[in-house]
């Protein structure tokens, strides 16, 4: 997660996966359990990115089929990476961003979140133990 940082009340690391250390050895930090306080700020100053799909073989399938299919024409320079990224982030509609930030939910976060809008929607303060007995129905 190259040019984020987040950033917590007692400091901040860069990305979810900064390394404490140097050399082979090193280990990576893990996230903290408790992420509500974090704030997820972006680095204005960099100017470059760099996507890795390698591993993800649809991704690098359909950027691989866009390619082709805008370089299919007689005139004008070739269409690049960079001019189809460029493209489609101008097309970005506040929903898609709503649906990635959906993606992005753990398990828990996504039962906290439920356990939230239980407790709002219902004048309610019931811990996450106590709504899961509720939802599940167990005596």
């Amino acid at each position: 997660m190259e040019g984020l940082e987040k950033k917590t009340g007692s400091g901040s690391e860069t990305g979810a996966g900064a390394e404490s250390g140097s050399g082979k050895g090193a280990k990576k930090k893990r996230a903290s359990a408790k992420k509500s306080s974090e704030v997820c700020v972006v680095n204005r100053e960099k100017s470059k990115f760099f996507v890795d799909v390698s591993d993800e073989k649809e991704s690098l399938a359909l950027i691989f089929s866009l390619m082709e299919r805008a370089n299919k024409k007689e005139h004008g320079r070739p269409i690049s990476f960079k001019d189809l990224c460029l493209s489609g982030l101008a097309k970005l509609t506040d929903k898609d961003l709503e649906r990635l930030q959906e993606t992005t939910l753990t398990e828990m976060e996504k039962v906290n979140r439920a356990l939230i809008e239980f407790n709002q929607k219902n004048s309610t303060s019931l811990s996450l133990g106590e709504f899961l007995v509720r939802k599940l129905g167990i005596n």
